[in-house]
């Protein structure tokens, strides 16, 4: 039985966490089966308006099948190195588990550490990686399963899968898919990976690209951007951190648009709201460096969110004004 100890805390993590547990089974995988003897996930916190402690979407799928979690904070703490020991395991898997193993951990299974990371490394290391794909307007997009060593997302690669992405891909829409692909893609790997079969593949260094954990504030739109490029920047921060403009001192969240070749004037100054109609509605459109960005829903803040149209109604003095 091979022993297994899973790593990881969004939503990403689940769906490989439940196909291990799913084929656990002898034969079902692996001809001695695996056991999942414990899932290792960040600290619970306060959440929402009424700071109520949330456990992660890892946490619990683990409870759900009754499999013991342990939420220890940093692994580079000695006392918690000694813990991890002791569970004697022999294989790690880590999916957005949101830390550096040091490499007295990544040194104590013997089929080392497998991490399943949302990118086609060795593009895009690092955190946030689906975001920053919808961003720079990839064609493309996928998931690499990884040896971890103790640099960030640099170990040689075992597997990749890849997708076409759509023009109205959303980051919370892509994390979906790539987390089934991710699943997928693990226990596909994991019989060869186990059985010797698998020459890890080192990452080109020359072709490595990199991201950084997204911010709050990198979410406020510039219009002096082209509209193409804020209409990715919409949905590459959706669902987190969001995009939003100012209006009259309050906050104005753009919550889906997408861009319109046009040929502005040359007075046209960016931020500026006008009013289109598309496809039988009103909707509103703003003056950006290159073209405009039509709006499909926006959330004025204090208020719920609204198509353009519904906008429209409430507050139509908007029109001709400047946001930012």
């Amino acid at each position: 039985m091979l022993r297994v100890i899973y790593m990881g805390t969004p939503y990403f993590a689940v769906p490989a966490l439940t196909a291990l547990i799913e084929k656990s089974a002898p034969g079902a995988l692996l001809p001695e089966g695996l056991e999942i003897v414990a899932v290792i996930t960040r600290p619970d916190k306060p959440s929402g308006r009424g700071r109520e402690v949330a456990f992660s979407p890892v946490k619990q799928t683990a409870l759900t099948h009754a499999i013991p979690v342990w939420q220890p904070g940093s692994l580079k703490k000695a006392e918690h190195q000694a813990r991890l020991a002791e569970y004697q395991a022999d294989l790690f898997v880590v999916a957005a588990f949101g830390q550096i193993l040091p490499q007295a951990v990544l040194d104590m299974p013997r089929y080392g550490t497998l991490n399943i990371h949302a990118s086609l490394l060795p593009k895009y290391r690092g955190a946030d990686p689906i975001s920053e794909a919808i961003l720079q307007g990839d064609a493309d997009a996928g998931v690499s399963i990884m040896l971890l060593d103790a640099g960030i997302d640099t170990g040689p690669v075992l597997s990749r899968k890849s997708l076409p992405l759509s023009e109205n891909e959303t980051t919370g829409s892509l994390t979906i898919k790539l987390a089934e692909i991710g699943a997928t893609a693990l226990v596909e790997i994991l019989p060869e990976w186990i059985a010797g079969k698998i020459t890890p593949e080192p990452q080109d260094e020359q072709r490595a690209t990199h991201t950084r954990m997204l911010k709050k504030e990198q979410g406020l739109l510039r219009w002096d951007l082209p509209a193409a490029v804020l209409a990715r920047k919409v949905r590459a921060y959706t669902p987190w951190p969001g995009t939003y403009t100012y209006w009259q001192g309050k906050l104005l969240k753009i919550l889906s648009a997408h861009p319109l070749s046009v040929e502005m004037a040359e007075e046209a100054v960016p931020g500026t709201v006008s009013l289109r109609e598309e496809a039988g509605h009103r909707v509103l459109t703003v003056v950006t460096g290159s073209g405009l960005l039509v709006v499909r829903q926006l959330q004025l803040e204090g208020k719920k969110a609204l198509s353009s149209e519904e906008f429209l109604r409430g507050y139509l003095q908007i029109n001709g004004q400047v946001l930012g």
